[in-house]
């Protein structure tokens, strides 16, 4: 089922992280969901304690997933299907470069009550300089804040 939200519809966005087996970080924040051109994007703001407010646009595209982030923390995390991928991670201290391989990678938009809905899920293994940091499960709901 494809729906177009070519106008920005607000959103609640749950975004939960489990690195390895830790137990799961979880982020409750608000934002807006839309699609352009053959891509849809989901954008939202979370504000970090020690550094400040992170910008956050997800974007998904056929085959292609890209996370960029923008503000305190600066980040760029490509991922394809079983392609290892080089980014950028950002510190005030220095670029870091990164490198994502994903094993699983999966969007599901749905309607409820003529609503768009979704969830983005991102299964990959992350490394940084060079150096395995963890495998990383991502997992994003969103749906319209109002419901």
């Amino acid at each position: 089922m494809r729906f177009l939200a070519t106008k920005e519809i607000p959103v609640k966005v749950t975004v939960k992280t489990t690195i390895d087996e830790t137990d799961p970080m979880e982020l409750i924040v608000f934002g807006r969901y839309f699609q352009k051109e053959n891509a849809s994007y989901l954008q939202y703001e979370e504000v970090l304690e020690e550094v400040g407010a992170v910008r956050t646009i997800v974007k998904v595209s056929e085959g292609e997933m890209l996370i960029l982030r923008s503000g305190a923390i600066k980040m760029r995390l490509p991922f394809q299907l079983q392609q290892k991928l080089t980014g950028s991670y950002e510190m005030p201290f220095g670029v870091f470069e990164t490198a994502t391989l994903a094993r699983k990678m999966e969007f599901v938009p749905s309607q409820e009550h003529g609503h768009a809905v979704g969830q983005i899920e991102i299964v990959y293994d992350f490394e940084m300089q060079g150096s395995h940091a963890g495998t990383y499960h991502l997992q994003i709901h969103f749906q319209p804040d109002h419901m």
